[in-house]
């Protein structure tokens, strides 16, 4: 702690005695992050419209920015003559020494991994993705974190190195995306004609995919009282990656099932529950 407080009181002699040298690395300062904000606003306008990955873009972005910061602060520091300074607080202080290493750890873990996820590309803007239970759409990539919004709407900031480190499922990167549902039969119906009406009802509705990839219809289930079928189809997502435009093609192809199974005088019933009363 004595340390510390000699080094902050060399500091602020220092600062007294060269009020000009601090005047002029101030200036420098402010300049060169405005100069650092408008080369990240450069780069952003007019690389980011032709680029293939916008968030590659962004990153790169940041990164450059981030750099010229950095190396401002030093000359900063370096005009002002504290070049020793880093290396005299942390000498004092082996506790702050632990503290910053652990904390630069975590940031430099997510800095290396925002670097991979940046140019491998294993997503980019608006591609649905999951990873450890949270989905949503991706929004920004930045030098820690990625921020995606999940269905509900909520912004969630998830670190970098926790999606390198675990699994990621992006369900928009081949635009492709599979929804499905069950539907149940009475056990008196004729389930190959069922499946047939399905089939031909599903693959009727605009927005299902019937070229590359087919409607399913599969019985799922014997339960106690009806026969379940799953329904799985495929959507195009390079159409739309709005979640509302999914949905509405998922309630349009259920509610046409459930109306063309009715008119060809389908069952469905609901699970029946049988209650016994005994007389004591």
């Amino acid at each position: 702690m004595e340390k510390l407080q000699e080094t902050f009181q060399v500091i602020i002699l220092k600062l007294e005695a060269n009020l000009p040298s601090v005047l002029f690395a101030s200036i420098f300062l402010i300049a060169g992050f405005f100069v650092a904000n408008k080369i990240k606003s450069i780069i952003k306008r007019k690389i980011l419209p032709t680029s293939e990955n916008a968030l590659t873009t962004i990153f790169v972005s940041q990164f450059v920015s981030i750099s010229i910061k950095i190396l401002c602060i030093i000359i900063f520091l370096r005009i002002l003559g504290f070049s020793d300074l880093t290396s005299n607080i942390l000498a004092g202080a082996g506790i702050l020494t632990f503290i910053v290493g652990f904390a630069f750890k975590d940031i430099g873990e997510n800095f290396l991994a925002g670097i991979l996820l940046a140019f491998k590309s294993p997503f980019k803007i608006n591609d649905l993705i999951e990873t450890e239970n949270i989905i949503g759409y991706v929004v920004d990539l930045t030098i820690r974190e990625t921020r995606i919004k999940t269905l509900d709407g909520k912004d969630v900031f998830i670190p970098n190195g926790q999606i390198i480190k675990n699994p990621l499922f992006n369900y928009t990167i081949d635009g492709f995306l599979r929804y499905e549902f069950i539907i149940g039969l009475d056990y008196e119906s004729n389930i190959k004609k069922a499946i047939n009406l399905i089939l031909e009802t599903v693959k009727k509705i605009e927005g299902v995919i019937n070229e590359s990839k087919q409607p399913i219809v599969v019985i799922d289930e014997f339960a106690a009282s009806t026969i379940n079928l799953k329904v799985m189809f495929w959507i195009d997502t390079f159409k739309s990656t709005s979640k509302t435009y999914h949905s509405g093609i998922k309630t349009e192809v259920m509610q046409q099932v459930l109306q063309e199974l009715m008119k060809g005088g389908f069952s469905l019933p609901s699970d029946i529950v049988e209650i016994k009363q005994y007389k004591g």
